[in-house]
Formats: structure tokens, C-alpha cells, sequence
């Protein structure tokens, strides 16, 4: 399975203009805050439409300018973990979870918000409200009712960035458990390198609305292509060394 993407979109600020392709494997976009990252997943969604381009996951095209196909984001068939995770307040854990299976029988619905309870190692919080669980145990929850919805690929917007460090390591290790499991295409946002180091098969880097290179991070640590990308490794050098053993950076 493979996402394929060729957008643009005038921004006001600055234009973005990215290519890039990403298989069954995890993925982060890295880069600056405000370099286009959300904005490539808001597109890649259908949240946002581009003016100019294309995106297809598989034989599935979600949009192409030229043949005027323009799918809505449900038919879309994606996982969108957003950043603030976006749990309702007044719903259980099971109630959250739940309401990612629309569409499903309630036979169905629960079967699967059960296994994902225990999945996720979260049954004992099922009665619970989002405000009276932990960081970490939201984003299980967040990631459980995404994929009630069987997503084909899955993008997440910095979905740790809130979480301490002990926390981020346990659902980074989590997060490529899933993308074993699911055999899916799994994006990740994320600015911080050491982070974007330890976790991705491949590292997409943003700069000035531009993926200016893509692949392994340690192919990419010692060769950035323009003068924010070499800022972003000079500012992490240090996290660098640790997060990607085997570049010359190391």
C-alpha cells in the first residue's frame, strides 16, 4: 500500500509545493513549526482542498485537480489523530471509543470497542470520563477509536508533544506496534529530531513549504539540503547523536 501526494496551496505566507510517496512503514514529516506539515495532512484528508495536485492511496484517488475528483474526508478512509485529540468530555472511555465505529452494527461496535479496551490495556478505564485519565492513557484512547474506523493509512498531528519523556518513549514504541500489526501507511508530525530519529523508517524534512528530502534518517542527518534544514540539526546536534546511530553525525 502506498500514499501518493503532489500539492500545492497558496498560503499567504508562503506557498507550499510538496511530492512525496510513503509505503507500509512509519513516517514523520520533521520540520519547523508553520513549514506546512499540518497543512499537508489537512489536505491529505480532505479537510482542505488544494488548488493544484494530487493524492491517491493506492488504486484510490482522493483528489486530482486535472480529473476534477474531490473525495469527502469520510469516504476517505483515513485515521486523523489530531494534536489537542479532540476526546469528548461528556463520554466515557468505551462511549469515545465507540463512536469511532460508526457506521458498524452495535453488535459490531462493541465487539471491536472491546478488543480495543484490551488492546490498548485500557479496560479498567472504560467507565471513566478523558478529564480523569492520564496523558498517555489518552492518547490510547485516541488512537483506539481511530482505528474502530479500520483506516487504510493513519497521520498523526504531534500527537506526543504534551506527554513527558518516559511517556513519549512508551507511545512511540506503541505507535510502531501498530503499524506492524495494521500494515498501513503511519504519518507522524513531529519537530523535534530525536523523536522523528528513533521512530521513522522514513523522514520526510519541511522547509519554506517544501519536502526537501525523504528517507532514512540516518541517509538524511549528515546531508541537509538548505540552510533551515542544517539549523534544525545544529539546534537538536546533541539528541541527534543518541537518536541515530550510524550517520556521520554519530
Amino acid at each position: 500500500m502506498a500514499l501518493q501526494l503532489s500539492l500545492i496551496k497558496d498560503l499567504g505566507r508562503f506557498r507550499l509545493d510538496v511530492s512525496w510517496q510513503v509505503g507500509n512503514e512509519l513516517a514523520v514529516l520533521f520540520g519547523y513549526s508553520g513549514a506546512g506539515k499540518s497543512v499537508t495532512f489537512q489536505m491529505i484528508a480532505g479537510l482542505m482542498e488544494p488548488e493544484e495536485g494530487r493524492v491517491s492511496l493506492d488504486d484510490t484517488i482522493f483528489f486530482d485537480s486535472a480529473a476534477a475528483i474531490n473525495l469527502a474526508p469520510q469516504r476517505r478512509m483515513l485515521g486523523y489523530v489530531f494534536q489537542d485529540l479532540a476526546l469528548f468530555p461528556h463520554m466515557t472511555i468505551r462511549q469515545n471509543i465507540l463512536y469511532g465505529g460508526h457506521g458498524l452494527s452495535k453488535s459490531e461496535k462493541e465487539d471491536m470497542a472491546g478488543g480495543m479496551l484490551k488492546r490498548f490495556g485500557i479496560s479498567d478505564l472504560a467507565d471513566r470520563p478523558p478529564s480523569r485519565i492520564s496523558g498517555g492513557q489518552k492518547q490510547r484512547v485516541a488512537l483506539a477509536r481511530t482505528l474502530m474506523r479500520r483506516p487504510r493509512a493513519l497521520l498523526l498531528d504531534e500527537p506526543f508533544s504534551a506527554l513527558d519523556t518516559p511517556t513519549r518513549q512508551e507511545m512511540g514504541r506503541l505507535l510502531k506496534e501498530i503499524q506492524r500489526e495494521y500494515n498501513i501507511p503511519v504519518i507522524l508530525i513531529t519537530h523535534d529530531l530525536q523523536e522523528a530519529c528513533g521512530l521513522a523508517d522514513r523522514m520526510i524534512v519541511y522547509a519554506d513549504g517544501k519536502a526537501i528530502r525523504s528517507g532514512r534518517p540516518d541517509e538524511l542527518i549528515p546531508f541537509p539540503a538548505r540552510n533551515e534544514a542544517e539549523a534544525l540539526v545544529r539546534q537538536d546536534r546533541k539528541p541527534a547523536f543518541a537518536a541515530c546511530p550510524g550517520s556521520s553525525l554519530c
